[in-house]
């Protein structure tokens, strides 16, 4: 199966010290990746929208300040955790998460 393609910001994104290393200024535009590269999955594989693009920004976020994984976060539910995942070394697995 072909791997769906993640933006050009996104895909030099593996761990949170990498997101980090982006101006403020093109948070914006990774949260935009983020969240198309979400739909593209879970249009292919299946899974939950509404709940993980809802937080699409604010998991952007908290790992850009905070000191992620030391100071950890909570999700209320997995799929909320979606953008979490991707940011944090899980994008290439990413159509496994079911």
């Amino acid at each position: 199966m072909n791997e769906i393609q993640a933006g050009p910001l996104l895909t030099n994104i593996d761990t949170p010290a990498d997101l980090k290393k982006l101006k403020k200024e093109e948070l914006q535009q990774v949260c935009t990746e983020l969240r198309q590269f979400i739909i593209d999955c879970v249009s292919v594989h299946g899974g939950h929208f509404g709940a993980s693009l809802g937080v699409v920004e604010l998991t952007t976020a908290l790992h850009y300040v905070l000191n992620t994984p030391y100071d950890q976060l909570v999700w209320d539910v997995g799929h909320q955790a979606y953008g979490h995942k991707i940011l944090t070394g899980r994008r290439k697995v990413f159509h496994t998460n079911r």
